[in-house]
């Protein structure tokens, strides 16, 4: 029993990896007026019934639902691999059942998803830069100039102003009343432009400075 049990929980392991990826896709594709939509997915039906037009994430949720059934699968091999007695255990059939059935599922499940969403999906480069420029992260790329505190300070007006931090920062370079942290002295808005040049190095590990 104990083989198949971890066959089973192998499987199940697999299905709540592929529910986040669902979720994920699912996340970053809403909208397109007041979600993420940070990625369009592939149209695979026609739009929604309230919403005409709209793509909606079809494949993702099919993933979900089926990986559910995955999980439920599992949880029938867990209870059936316990209710033996001694040396036998008469749920092998439900067992065995439950267990090709995940595989069929799973098999069939990303076998779609793949073909017809995930080799389709588009970035919506666009849209994510205008989250990543609205985003306060983007001041992290400034601290090896301008240091915590003060990046913290144009963090705080970026929010109170509703302007990009790109732009107080520029203002105030042109100002000439943004300092070095160790140099004290005014930082140029060149200085500023390299800095937040290519913001990929956010992505990578250890910290900037």
């Amino acid at each position: 029993m104990a083989d198949m049990v971890d066959f089973s929980a192998s499987l199940r392991t697999l299905a709540i990896t592929l529910t986040r990826i669902a979720n994920d896709f699912r996340l970053l594709s809403s909208g397109p007026s007041t979600g993420l939509d940070e990625i369009r997915l592939p149209p695979v039906q026609p739009g929604s019934s309230i919403m005409p037009g709209k793509v909606n994430p079809v494949m993702a949720e099919m993933l979900n639902m089926a990986m559910f059934h995955v999980i439920g699968c599992d949880a029938t091999v867990a209870l059936a691999s316990q209710a033996g007695q001694l040396e036998l255990n008469v749920m092998m059939p439900v067992i065995a059942h439950h267990l090709f059935e995940m595989m069929q599922v799973m098999i069939g499940a990303i076998s779609a998803f793949t073909m017809k969403c995930v080799q389709g999906v588009q970035a919506n480069r666009k849209k994510a830069e205008a989250w990543l420029s609205r985003n306060a992260i983007i001041v992290t790329a400034l601290n090896p100039l301008i240091g915590y505190v003060e990046g913290s300070k144009l963090v705080k007006e970026s929010s109170e102003r509703d302007v990009f931090i790109r732009e107080i920062a520029m203002e105030k370079a042109e100002a000439g009343v943004l300092r070095h942290k160790d140099e004290l002295r005014p930082i140029t808005p060149e200085e500023i432009e390299r800095a937040l040049k290519d913001l990929r190095n956010l992505t990578e590990g250890g910290i900037v400075g």
